[in-house]
């Protein structure tokens, strides 16, 4: 209890003192170019009363879940393929280093010339965002595994599927889910970016429509909005590593 509460001070502290900076800051400038704290929240109370808050945040998210759950499914099973397969890994270097540091923001041309204006780019950019953390954090912990693990799986006779399910993934899994939080921030970046690329809709483009009308207020009001969300997202991947750990027994 005593740590936890320590751990809350110590957060509330880092809190305070950059709205208190914050603060001093607008000071310097015009309202126009830096409101304040106060300005601002009455700026996420106007967008949250007119429903735009919720609305665009909502659907974000959605665009945000659709695109990395699919990033996951794709890179996840196709890591643990080759970490597992040194021959598959060999033939698949080469194209994953090429494609590999290819910014998804060079994507966007491309993005809406396939998938027009709406959900489908966004998404397209979300994969491609989270897709190559997971697959290269999968790849290297599969790697990293002890062959000793494997030697003993296999003296007690399990199969291949069955060591891949009960010894690879739990013993990778510390490794795999750091790909994964790398992954979210990743991903969660390029959401916003694609969608102040042509969305008509979610927080990038309430940004984009709110410096269209000089509101400043409103910018920096969704971009506290993107940080939290972020901030949420983050934590819920954190509280699922921690249940799949105590279930593989290593809480």
């Amino acid at each position: 209890m005593a740590m936890s509460m320590r751990r809350v001070l110590l957060a509330s502290t880092g809190v305070v003192a950059f709205i208190a900076g914050w603060w001093l800051l607008s000071l310097r400038y015009d309202a126009e170019q830096l409101p304040g704290p106060g300005a601002v929240a009455e700026a996420l109370r106007e967008m949250a009363a007119n429903g735009k808050l919720w609305r665009n945040s909502g659907i974000s998210l959605l665009r945000f879940a659709g695109g990395y759950a699919l990033a996951v499914m794709l890179a996840l099973p196709l890591g643990l393929l080759l970490g597992w397969s040194r021959r598959s890994l060999v033939a698949a270097d080469p194209l994953i280093q090429l494609l590999r540091p290819i910014s998804p923001i060079a994507w966007f041309p491309l993005a809406v010339l396939w998938f027009g204006i709406g959900n489908a780019p966004a998404i397209f950019i979300i994969t491609l965002a989270a897709f190559f953390p997971v697959l290269l954090a999968t790849v290297s912990a599969v790697r990293s595994v002890p062959v000793s693990y494997l030697r003993i799986a296999a003296n007690l006779g399990a199969s291949r599927l069955l060591t891949a399910r009960a010894v690879v993934l739990p013993a990778a899994f510390p490794t795999i889910v750091v790909g994964l939080r790398i992954a979210l921030g990743t991903a969660w970046i390029h959401l916003v970016a694609g969608e102040m690329l042509g969305a008509q809709s979610g927080l990038g483009f309430l940004i984009v429509d709110s410096r269209n009308f000089l509101r400043t207020d409103l910018i920096i009001a969704g971009m506290l909005v993107i940080g939290i969300l972020g901030l949420v997202l983050d934590r819920l991947i954190g509280m699922g590593e921690r249940r799949l750990r105590a279930a593989w027994g290593q809480a």
